[in-house]
């Protein structure tokens, strides 16, 4: 079995006083998100799988991605992405005719 069909379990302990469990809840979602966020800006998971794992929908997962900075086009150059911009445009003015 590869990592990917076994997944992996990931656990840390901190050593903190007593405190409330809603704001322990929340730092452990937010620990989590920090961390799946992580492994899409290094390309080790996919977006719909980041999504799948934060049990969020793909949109909720684009507002996050701009809220981490991680770019939907993380393969492609700024001219590249300008290119395909301008390209589209072409064809949506050709179709419009």
């Amino acid at each position: 079995m590869n990592r990917q069909q076994a997944g992996i379990e990931v656990k840390f302990t901190i050593a903190v006083r007593e405190i409330p469990e809603a704001k322990r809840l929340a730092a452990e979602r937010k620990a989590k998100e920090a961390y799946v966020m992580e492994l899409l800006r290094q390309h080790d998971i996919s977006a719909g799988r980041a999504a799948k794992l934060l049990g969020i929908d793909r949109w909720q997962l684009s507002d996050l991605m701009d809220v981490y900075d991680i770019s939907p086009f993380p393969d492609q150059t700024r001219e590249e992405l300008e290119r395909e911009v301008a390209y589209a445009m072409q064809m949506l003015e050709q179709k419009q005719k």
